[in-house]
């Protein structure tokens, strides 16, 4: 028998107690937004210094100006790649608690719909129940064979759910100790309960909020009305010419860096069991937006984007007033893709906006942000051996899948540790993260440890 078999044979033979082991680890009241939580996090990550160290981890909780980081290594296996696996041990607050049908640090595994098996607690799925199945993969490997088949530095964090203010200036001081070939970051989803799936790209953001100036108060639109100019009309049509009649995006350069998608992906894609009718039609829609030619997938996966996301001006409360206001503002996010360069997006917008304007207004701007998004090489040899691991745990090829929001730590450790990151999950759509009743499906758990287990072969 191979020691990969002895290793999955022992996460199968220890799952209760590895359940219990996360029960614990979910009773420690770790929200870390909240001040009155500061010892609950503190006791979390020392539970997973002991934990670790019970396995055979050198590990240490580290304190920041906020909640304490977790490092941990196991580095004896002479010639094999490091890498660095990442979760976060703190979670959302639990209000409103009114809406818990069991205390939400009790956890208790239930019976879901179809029979399924679900741990059932706040932080299950976001994050305790996914850092755990690694460390469970670990605990199988040192009890099967002695070592870890990979060289392993873990990083836990305290303040993933609050921000992350302590993180950036944690990894720049600590970036020799955290060095490693590749990350594994375990805080995303499968495809579906009997589906992997590797996250492949993470759209960057910008965001954006315009004003439009005109006159230099409010006017009464009896006396002024079609005389001065209207800055919400102006705001509109500025707007209205950000996409033409395709869908397409028409700011100059906006386009560059966005790579095309791959023939076989694009394949893949197409064969997911995605129905656009009933994903549109949960939101009350039935008629896909944005670009002509383009898929909903393709759409929300690969694909740059322009919103706005609120626009105001003039009198807006109740009842009605005639006014001409001064000025007229509006939100504006764009997602980004490839290798889109976010500053180069933010100045061709201002310069539309001000090439755009009529002799007698001016514009403003407030900066909300702007992030470059993240592409894996699909060729990447890492992220080949994942997905192959995982096939073999679930039988099924693994959907290299894309996130339309982003995951700000992995910018961090290409930017700052200049590694590439590979995020494997196993949560689910219906896993009810940051709301009442979140939950871990148990074969998530399970299955997880397996996966990873397979995983840390491969990569060796």
């Amino acid at each position: 028998m191979s020691s990969l078999q002895n290793v999955l044979d022992r996460i199968d033979h220890d799952l209760e107690p590895a359940t219990d082991r996360l029960f614990d680890l979910l009773r420690i009241e770790s929200i870390s937004t909240d001040p009155a939580y500061r010892k609950h996090c503190a006791d979390a990550a020392a539970w997973l210094v002991r934990d670790l160290k019970s396995i055979g981890f050198s590990a240490k909780s580290v304190k920041t100006p906020g909640h304490p980081m977790v490092v941990a290594k196991h580095h004896k296996a002479k010639g094999a790649p490091t890498v660095l696996f990442y979760g976060h041990y703190d979670v959302q607050p639990v209000d409103p608690l009114s809406l818990w049908d069991n205390p939400p640090f009790e956890p208790k595994i239930i019976k879901g719909k179809g029979g399924a098996k679900q741990i059932i607690g706040r932080g299950t799925a976001d994050d305790k129940g996914q850092l755990m199945t690694f460390v469970e993969a670990c605990r199988a490997w040192k009890t099967e064979t002695g070592n870890l088949p990979l060289n392993v530095t873990i990083l836990f964090e305290g303040e993933e759910e609050s921000g992350s203010p302590s993180l950036i200036p944690f990894l720049k001081d600590y970036k020799n100790e955290l060095k490693a070939d590749v990350a594994l970051v375990c805080d995303t989803g499968m495809w579906d309960e009997k589906t992997p799936s590797i996250t492949t790209a993470l759209r960057g953001l910008v965001g954006e909020e315009v004003t439009i100036h005109a006159a230099d108060r409010d006017l009464h639109s009896g006396m002024y009305g079609s005389a001065a100019r209207n800055p919400i009309h102006v705001l509109v049509e500025i707007l209205a010419g950000l996409r033409d009649t395709n869908g397409k995006i028409t700011l100059p350069g906006f386009y560059d860096g966005v790579p095309a998608l791959p023939k076989s992906i694009k394949k893949q894609w197409s064969e997911l069991k995605f129905s656009e009718k009933s994903f549109l039609g949960e939101i009350g829609l039935k008629i896909p937006a944005g670009e002509k030619g383009r898929s909903v997938l393709e759409m929300i996966w690969s694909r740059p984007t322009c919103e706005i996301n609120g626009i105001y001006g003039g009198y807006t409360g109740e009842g009605f007033k005639t006014v001409i206001p001064a000025e007229a503002s509006a939100k504006v996010s764009f997602r980004l893709v490839g290798q889109q360069n976010p500053k180069k997006v933010v100045s061709a917008f201002r310069k539309y906006v001000k090439e755009s304007l009529p002799a007698d207004c001016k514009a403003s701007f407030t900066p909300e942000g702007a992030s470059g998004a993240i592409q894996l090489d699909y060729r990447m040899p890492e992220l080949q051996k994942a997905a192959g691991a995982l096939k073999s745990e679930w039988g099924r090829p693994a959907v290299l899948a894309a996130m339309g929001g982003s995951i700000p730590v992995v910018g961090h450790f290409q930017s700052i540790l200049k590694m590439q990151s590979l995020l494997v999950g196993f949560g689910l759509d219906d896993d009810r993260i940051h709301s009442p009743n979140e939950k871990y499906n148990l074969t998530s758990f399970h299955k997880g440890a397996r996966s990873w287990a397979r995983i840390m072969e491969a990569l060796a």
